[in-house]
């Protein structure tokens, strides 16, 4: 499965079968994970067989069932940590979902379990993302067209469509999709996107854009343009 098609195929899934993840996956997850962290300055922690986290009566609320392996969402406090999250978060989301597995982004219905995971100094969760063997694969949401979400038209690049077709795909706060896409025109012969969040009274909208703009670069092409 390509990323593209992982863009497609995924979506949310709360209820997980009682399968534990292979060697062979751990380490190509672990592995993603080191570079995720050095690139995007986060402290990302793939926790295995720990069902604790899931067990709370938020979680039970929120209908999450066997989930005993997630990823925690960490990095040093700054305006920018949600946005690193969301965007880096959501790579991870996509490379497990080429994997064979599925995933559901966590704000609120997990439990921080002591010694499960390590901060360092100033550094604080953003959110959790559970993984692991879906007992379904998800069921596709309504979404928004791309006319609501952008200015794309006739007169913009076709490049730039798929990229708000593919940003439309991903996943976001009770589905809010609480964003925007405009195309800018060019300068020094660099097609220019602008990108911004919307207001929301649930929040995560700053987490919503880093995973927006990410399926944004896989369907329009980081070659085609530069994010202004």
């Amino acid at each position: 499965m390509t990323i593209q098609e992982a863009i497609e195929a995924r979506h949310s899934v709360r209820a997980y079968k009682d399968q534990p993840l292979s060697e062979e996956i751990v380490k190509v997850l672990e592995d993603e994970i080191v570079k995720t962290n050095n690139e995007g300055q986060l402290h990302v922690q793939l926790i295995c067989n720990e069902p604790k986290a899931f067990q709370g009566t938020l979680a039970k609320y929120g209908k999450f069932r066997n989930v005993s392996n997630y990823l925690v969402m960490a990095g040093k406090r700054a305006d920018d940590l949600d946005e690193r999250v969301g965007y880096y978060g959501e790579h991870l989301v996509l490379l497990a979902q080429t994997l064979g597995l599925n995933t559901c982004w966590v704000g609120l219905s997990y439990s921080k379990v002591p010694g499960t995971y390590v901060l360092d100094e100033g550094e604080k969760i953003a959110c959790y993302i559970a993984i692991g063997y879906g007992e379904t694969q998800g069921v596709s949401h309504k979404i928004k067209t791309v006319e609501q979400v952008s200015n794309a038209s006739d007169a913009t690049p076709s490049w730039f469509r798929k990229g708000v077709e593919a940003a439309l795909l991903a996943p976001t706060a009770v589905n809010q999709q609480k964003y925007s896409f405009e195309y800018a025109g060019e300068a020094n012969g660099r097609h220019q996107v602008r990108a911004k969040k919307g207001f929301s009274m649930i929040g995560y909208t700053k987490m919503d854009l880093g995973i927006a703009k990410y399926h944004f670069e896989i369907g329009a092409g980081k070659e085609h343009f530069e994010w202004v």
